[in-house]
């Protein structure tokens, strides 16, 4: 049955505010004498009920911490008090020091349980604890060590989590639009016009004869100039398309699951009592 520290089994208990933080509660024992003060609170990993005070003894036995089953004790929430009036300085310095969770076993409880017994026997009301050994040995056999259920405890407190939703921003990535440039073939007509000379030969419809002196001179010509158009080419640039950039917000649900603890309470009986619940 490994024990665990009350933060570590219930995280959230100190920064609930109707929780009393039994730390620092200060432990007195007969005649109120101060025994030392609280330090830290064990409870059962499998149920969660407080097993043991972990008390820092301070000046009454110098130097030591010791483990106190919550059964022998009783709380006073207003005084911030803890009262063992059963416990001595000679069990004190009996009792195995406390170092770390690590040196609880059972070997270690019953060395403390061992030292406890004769003073809750004295008190008891129930018959003998059956046989047990490490295997089987279960809280129930000592009830007068572990129950808190007597008059003097006024409040227990069942707890149960819960799933808190929440949600962070992050980067999920990013979207970068640039350009390049890329080359194509690209045609275009254009309709030209040439000249050409035509020379046409024909015979006179008359037979007259020319004036003295114009036929037979050597260098006559004729003279007519020839155009062609040429195209021409070139290059102009426009805008095509335009692209703009925006975001738009999607809304999605995440759904998560996970296991949450919750508390129950057990409500043991012996002989016939009336019990409202």
């Amino acid at each position: 049955m490994p024990i665990l520290k009350l933060e570590d089994f219930y995280p959230d208990y100190r920064s609930d505010s109707d929780n009393k933080n039994l730390n620092n509660f200060s432990v007195y024992a007969q005649d109120d004498d101060k025994v030392g003060t609280v330090t830290d609170v064990l409870v059962d990993s499998e149920t969660g009920r407080f097993r043991y005070f972990v008390v820092d003894t301070g000046f009454w036995v110098f130097g030591k911490k010791v483990l106190l089953p919550v059964g022998t004790t009783r709380i006073d929430y207003a005084e911030e008090r803890i009262y063992v009036p059963s416990m001595t300085k000679e069990q004190v310095e009996s009792l195995p020091n406390f170092d770390n969770l690590e040196t609880v076993d059972y070997d270690y409880e019953e060395q403390v349980r061992g030292i406890y017994r004769p003073a809750a026997a004295a008190t008891a009301t129930t018959t003998a604890a059956p046989a047990y050994d490490r295997n089987t040995y279960n809280y129930d056999y000592d009830r007068d060590l572990y129950d808190l259920n007597d008059q003097d405890h006024n409040a227990l407190k069942l707890y149960e989590e819960r799933l808190v939703a929440g949600k962070t921003r992050q980067k999920a990535g990013e979207v970068t639009i640039g350009k390049h440039v890329e080359t194509d073939t690209d045609r275009v007509e254009v309709p030209v016009e040439k000249e050409r000379v035509v020379i046409e030969r024909s015979s006179p419809t008359s037979s007259s004869t020319v004036a003295p002196g114009t036929a037979f001179q050597e260098g006559a010509v004729a003279r007519m100039e020839v155009y062609e158009e040429t195209p021409e080419i070139h290059k102009e640039a426009f805008v095509r398309e335009e692209v703009r950039v925006r975001k738009e917000v999607d809304q999605d649900v995440a759904t998560a699951a996970d296991t949450v603890r919750r508390e129950e309470l057990d409500v043991d009986t012996q002989g016939r009592p009336t019990v409202s619940k």
